[in-house]
């Protein structure tokens, strides 16, 4: 018994497809994850057994063997959860697979059969628009960030339970036997004209403040060399005693910059969704100039990104805004000299033994100092 179901990962800030194919043969019953999958797939075995069983449904008691392919390529994260365990339900008779042919699904499973959200969710609906997909079945608090992207429909599940079982309204049911017409498996939302072709109907920002640079009094130099640098995007350094405002000043610099035009926010977002920091009342398309001001200790790997497997740093957070770096003398001196490629070339390029990946970095460097005693 075979099953093939379509997920995804994220590599750098672009999304890319991933098979999950499902066999379940006679034997002994085990469960084996192939295709370079990382402790957190691998886990997953116990989370799709703990969900399925506590959904209602039957775990097969057969040797199963889940492949994540393209196999050359390591995957990690708990994304795959959802797509394993449709996957182990079609190949057991128990899901109508078929109808899930061209479907993306992203969600992380907990042991209750509830679905998590995950990161980078926003990058992987765009690949699998490109990849033309029609429909991508995500958890109930993606929804948002997933309508984003237009030409494909949108579902939103919250449990494996409802989704298989048809018990919440609106979309169209994906179980098997005992599945009525016009049940349902989870809440539908076309995405509609929420992606790129209606951007200014999303709103949304990193500042989360009110700062203007209105609101100084006098500072006339000082604001004269913010406008200047804001129009034609240049780096700026302010030197000065403690307690003169430059700091004060460099914060309202993004409050002189254009908003994000429409692929600007949407590569933004992407960013911050791959990074996981879209949470909470961020509901769209972060359309203010990001503003990254990272303390003095950061470490080169947390300026320009890295790790094993390499995540965004400091300068891709303020790509197409301005990173600030309050008290520039100290950083430490292999910080400083790691934005050297990202400030020539706009962007970074990372290399590790499990690949390399590539962030934008087009950022405005504004920085604050001290004079020479």
């Amino acid at each position: 018994m075979y099953a093939r179901m379509l997920s995804a990962t994220v590599i750098g800030v672009e999304g890319r497809l991933i098979e999950v194919e499902v066999d379940i043969s006679s034997g002994l019953p085990q469960t084996a994850i192939v295709g370079l999958p990382d402790p957190a797939v691998r886990e997953s075995v116990e989370r799709v057994r703990a969900a399925i069983q506590n959904g209602g449904m039957k775990f097969p008691l057969d040797r199963i063997t889940v492949n994540l392919a393209p196999a050359d390529m390591r995957k990690e994260g708990s994304a795959f959860d959802l797509a394993i365990a449709a996957g182990i339900l079609g190949a057991s008779g128990q899901l109508a697979a078929d109808e899930l042919r061209d479907c993306l699904l992203i969600g992380e499973l907990s042991l209750s059969g509830e679905i998590k959200p995950v990161p980078g969710v926003l990058p992987m609906v765009e690949r699998a628009r490109k990849e033309g997909l029609r429909r991508a079945v995500v958890p109930h608090a993606c929804v948002a960030e997933a309508s984003l992207i237009d030409g494909i429909d949108i579902v939103g599940v919250s449990s494996l339970r409802e989704w298989i079982r048809g018990e919440t309204d609106g979309g169209e049911s994906v179980a098997g036997a005992g599945a009525g017409p016009g049940t349902s498996g989870g809440k539908r939302r076309s995405s509609g004209k929420r992606g790129r072709g209606g951007l200014g109907d999303a709103s949304g920002g990193t500042l989360g403040s009110e700062l203007d640079l209105a609101d100084v009094v006098g500072q006339h130099h000082g604001k004269r060399a913010l406008v200047i640098a804001a129009a034609g995007m240049h780096n700026l350094l302010f030197i000065g005693p403690p307690g003169t405002g430059k700091t004060m000043l460099c914060r309202r610099l993004p409050t002189l910059l254009p908003p994000l035009d429409g692929e600007e926010a949407l590569t933004v977002t992407k960013i911050y969704s791959v990074s996981g920091k879209l949470k909470g009342e961020r509901q769209g398309l972060i359309r203010e100039r990001p503003f990254r001001a990272p303390h003095h200790t950061v470490s080169a790997a947390g300026l320009i990104g890295g790790g094993s497997v390499p995540k965004p740093g400091e300068a891709t957070l303020a790509h197409h805004g301005v990173l600030f770096l309050d008290e520039m003398p100290e950083f430490p001196r292999a910080a400083l000299e790691a934005l050297r490629q990202p400030l020539e070339d706009r962007h970074i390029t990372i290399g590790r033994a499990k690949g390399v990946v590539s962030f934008p970095a087009s950022f405005m460097l504004a920085g604050s100092m001290n004079p020479c005693p």
